[in-house]
């Protein structure tokens, strides 16, 4: 590693949290000098909990360093931290507390997924994103001719979405279902995260073509819905054929699902009463009526 400048700060306790080795220490590094990782998937939002942030570091600063690693331009590019440094800024200061490491793009791209994934709060968009970075980064490694526990798990037959969902705890066919969502255009994508487009149907749509997404976009945006058995059939015609807006608006008119109208009976009192001497209560009526109907219903199921 380039030596750099900045005065070294002792935090062993914190080197071993973080999973660093003996040598490293955190390092007091100029906040305009780092920047963000490329593609992080992760959104920073200046919400309640990021305003918490912000006074818990203005009162005792920033506790847990930053994980960074050098880039080619005398700089450093950020692998976890990113809310804890957009924090710092707000709180006016000029430099933070980081760990730096040299890592390859794969081994920095690992390190920043781990390092957010497990996050309780994190929206459908942002798993996604980082669950195919993540994928992505441990195929290459496990084509590289270097020992990894990955490339050891490839020789054994697992496929890089199933030890990814054995780390994070779901099935692989769920990592691929997320990964799915990467082929949305960012209007649905955004829905999703709203909760107002379904994941399942986010995850059928997602195999429609982009410029048919952004019709499907229109659609609910005007109707406020959209339901799976109209995917299925937008699909279905795809499958025949292009399609243009007004046939795709016909094509999911069609198919909605018209609920048959509630029946509903009423006796008035004057019809009960010629039935029911004035001793019976409502609930009294109600039950004999409900025997007589189950009599009834006996009765014509035996015919």
């Amino acid at each position: 590693m380039k030596n750099r400048s900045g005065e070294k700060i002792k935090l062993t306790s914190i080197d071993e949290l973080l999973g660093v080795v003996n040598e490293e220490s955190a390092m007091e590094i100029e906040i305009d000098k780092i920047k963000s990782f490329a593609g992080h998937p992760f959104k920073v939002i200046d919400d309640e909990k990021m305003q918490n942030l912000i006074e818990s570091i203005s009162e005792s600063g920033v506790l847990t360093p930053v994980l960074i690693r050098p880039d080619q331009n005398d700089g450093y590019e950020m692998i976890s931290g990113h809310r804890r440094m957009h924090a710092a800024q707000k709180a006016g200061l000029i430099t933070i507390p980081a760990i730096v490491r040299e890592m390859t793009d794969d081994e920095a791209v690992i390190a920043m997924v781990d390092a957010n994934i497990q996050r309780e709060e994190l929206l459908p968009s942002e798993k996604a994103f980082a669950y195919k970075m993540k994928m992505e980064a441990m195929k290459r490694q496990g084509a590289r001719i270097d020992l990894t526990c990955v490339q050891n798990d490839h020789k054994l037959g697992k496929k890089s979405r199933e030890i990814l969902g054995e780390q994070i705890g779901i099935s692989s066919a769920q990592i691929q279902r997320y990964i799915r969502l990467t082929e949305l255009i960012p209007d649905l994508l955004e829905l999703v995260d709203k909760k107002r487009l379904n994941f399942t149907i986010a995850v059928d749509i997602s195999y429609i073509p982009q410029d048919v997404q952004k019709w499907i976009y229109e659609y609910i945006c005007d109707n406020g819905f959209i339901k799976p058995n109209q995917i299925a059939a937008l699909k279905n015609y795809l499958g025949q054929g292009p399609v243009t807006q007004s046939l795709m608006i016909s094509i999911l008119n069609s198919h909605i699902q018209v609920k048959a109208p509630a029946r509903k009976v009423t006796l008035n009192e004057k019809k009960l009463t010629k039935y029911f001497s004035k001793n019976y209560t409502s609930e009294d009526m109600e039950k004999v009526i409900e025997s007589l109907l189950e009599k009834w219903k006996q009765e014509q199921e035996e015919v």
